[in-house]
C-alpha cells in the first residue's frame, strides 16, 4: 500500500463584525472569498510568482474555479481566528483538484473541494479565456 503526501499550507483568517450577518454567524460568501485568497497564497508559498509575472512568461495569468463542493459544519464569528489548511490533492493535464479545511482551533467549521483550471488569454481574437496545460514548472514547486 503506498501512501500520497500533498504539500498542506495554511492562511489564517482574523473574522471581524463586517464578516458576519446581524446573527454574528460569518456570511457564507466570506468563507469563499476567503478560500480564493487561500488558493493564492498557496502558490506563493510554494514559489510561484504572481499572476502578472507568469503571464509574461509562461502565458497563464491565474487558476479561475470551475467546480466547486462545500460542507459547513459548525458556524464561525467574530474574534474567531481560522485556518484555512489548502492542498493540491490531483493534477490533471489542464485543472487541479485543491481541497480546503477551515479550522477553528481543532475544530473543523467548513470542507470544500475545488477544480481549477491554468487559465491564458484566447489567442484566436476573441475575447475570453481558454485552459491551458500546466506549466511543469508550476507543478514542480507545489
Amino acid at each position: 500500500m503506498t501512501s500520497t503526501t500533498y504539500k498542506e499550507v495554511t492562511y489564517t483568517v482574523n473574522v471581524e463584525f463586517g464578516d458576519c450577518d446581524p446573527a454574528g454567524i460569518v456570511w457564507f460568501p466570506n468563507f469563499f472569498r476567503w478560500i480564493d485568497a487561500a488558493s493564492r497564497h498557496f502558490f506563493v508559498q510554494c514559489g510561484v510568482p504572481p499572476w502578472h509575472e507568469t503571464e509574461k512568461t509562461l502565458g497563464v495569468f491565474g487558476t479561475p474555479l470551475v467546480d466547486t463542493h462545500s460542507k459547513f459544519l459548525k458556524t464561525a464569528s467574530y474574534g474567531d481566528t481560522l485556518s484555512v489548511k489548502v492542498s493540491v490533492t490531483e493534477w490533471r493535464d489542464k485543472s487541479f483538484v485543491q481541497v480546503y479545511r477551515i479550522m477553528r482551533g481543532d475544530e473543523a467549521i467548513m470542507e470544500c473541494e475545488e477544480v481549477r483550471i491554468f487559465a491564458a488569454r484566447r489567442t484566436d481574437g476573441k475575447n475570453g479565456i481558454r485552459a491551458v496545460a500546466i506549466p511543469p514548472a508550476i507543478r514542480a514547486l507545489c
